[in-house]
């Protein structure tokens, strides 16, 4: 589970993103702003929670400028969110100089009373940190915000057609730069929940690929929030699972095992592009610019 939430927060937010037709690759690069932003507010403050704040906001204002770009001035979605991935990755490593080494505080586990006492699925289900939950929670907000509300329909109706919302008076642009700005804060959250509770430390690159996994995730997941949470679970299973044979020292040879996450999305994107069908299409305006006409 620990090691599933950086990826679901992260894929929640894309998924909301390109439900409002915006193709943002710049997820990895807001997770690594979020990490370095949660763990330097994280350890000046001694607080966790002001550290995941501040790993949300980062994310949120990085997402902003890729926003402007392609909103605005209509540049081209797919090389903006490349480069927003090399300026995260070139802020962070200058942000982070200074804080090479050093522990940040630890971030508390919710007391689950006798449920933390069952044995074996205490420890699996119900000893963990708030984080976990609060993802576990943002999943069911998701859903129910893109599927029961007034508001999620709107953008679920821009992410189809943006010209037909847009004749029905939709603020398309207004809506996208909110979903933008949401994608780009829940992957700052989940970069900072990399470097505060799921390897509590900051090092240059941390992410190691985890934006492009939950990108993947979010076409595993056929654009819809409850196979989101099952895509990072999936996933974050095989991370950890990688990671547990080296400790045992599993006769497979390190790079093999290192490997193994991005092969198993190599894969997985293999099979549900061979597999066309309705429950698999994305949003039509998905990456298309749009031109307001009045």
């Amino acid at each position: 589970m620990i090691g599933a939430t950086p990826l679901l927060l992260a894929a929640l937010g894309e998924l909301v993103v390109e439900r409002a037709g915006v193709l943002n690759l710049g997820v990895e690069g807001m997770m690594i702003l979020g990490a370095i932003c949660g763990f330097a507010m994280a350890v000046e403050t001694g607080s966790p929670p002001l550290g995941f704040l501040a790993g949300a906001v980062g994310g949120a204002l990085l997402s902003l400028v890729f926003a402007v770009l392609t909103q605005i001035f209509l540049a081209n979605q797919v090389a903006t969110g490349l480069a927003l991935t090399l300026f995260g990755l070139g802020l962070s490593s200058l942000l982070g100089q200074g804080y090479v080494g050093i522990k940040p505080p630890s971030t508390a586990r919710l007391d689950l009373g006798p449920l933390s006492d069952i044995p074996l699925l205490g420890r699996a289900f119900f000893s963990h940190d708030w984080m976990v939950y609060l993802s576990l929670f943002l999943t069911l907000a998701t859903w129910f915000f893109l599927s029961r509300t007034r508001a999620g329909l709107k953008l679920r109706a821009i992410g189809e057609n943006h010209e037909a919302a847009h004749a029905l008076g939709l603020h398309v642009v207004a809506i996208r730069f909110a979903a933008i700005a949401f994608g780009g804060a829940m992957a700052g959250l989940g970069g900072a929940y990399l470097s505060l509770v799921r390897v509590p430390q900051w090092t240059e690159g941390m992410t190691a690929g985890a934006g492009w996994i939950a990108l993947a995730i979010v076409v595993f997941a056929s654009w819809r929030p409850g196979r989101v949470l099952l895509g990072a679970y999936l996933f974050g299973g095989v991370t950890v699972l990688q990671l547990n044979l080296q400790a045992a020292g599993s006769a497979l040879p390190v790079e093999y095992l290192s490997m193994s996450p991005y092969v198993v999305t190599i894969l997985v994107l293999v099979l549900i592009s061979a597999r066309r069908s309705r429950g698999t299409a994305a949003p039509a305006s998905l990456g298309k610019p749009f031109h307001a006409v009045s």
